[in-house]
């Protein structure tokens, strides 16, 4: 059986480093993530749309659960507290009652924006030809 330690390659690969330096770290907090994380991140099934949508300017948490077809209000709140921990979105709260909380995307999400759209414009351009290529390769490989 192997150990925790020996099983984990995605703490042995280092292409990019996400701290700062001088910045303080707990007790076995990683220093370093990788590329693929950053990319898991910015890429992953929900984070591109609410990245898009806060892009256009501050946008509050029901217009993204209307905006973002199919996410859950559990998986909306997870994404949107993971992007603002990357740094990628800045949360305000106004003190208002109800609260009003708003979303905006940050300098380093505002760079992001341009190819986030063309990876979207291109999924939406291709999607029906990739449907096409899966319902040949399925009939091909049954």
């Amino acid at each position: 059986m192997m150990s925790q330690r020996n099983s984990d390659v995605s703490a042995l690969v280092t292409e990019l480093t996400c701290t700062a330096e001088n910045v303080p770290f707990a007790p076995g907090q990683a220093r370093a993530c990788t590329v693929r994380q950053v990319l898991d991140r910015v890429g992953g099934k929900w984070s591109i749309g609410i990245l898009v949508a806060a892009s256009n300017g501050p946008v509050r948490f029901t217009e993204l659960e209307r905006h973002i077809e199919g996410i859950s209000r559990r998986m909306l709140t997870l994404t949107l507290r993971n992007l603002e921990r990357d740094g990628l979105l800045r949360r305000t709260v106004y003190p208002t009652v109800p609260p009003k909380v708003e979303y905006t995307a940050t300098p380093m999400a505002l760079e992001l924006y341009e190819s986030l759209v063309a990876l979207t414009a291109w999924a939406e351009r291709h999607r029906r030809a990739i449907a096409e290529a899966r319902t040949r390769y399925d009939a091909e490989h049954a």
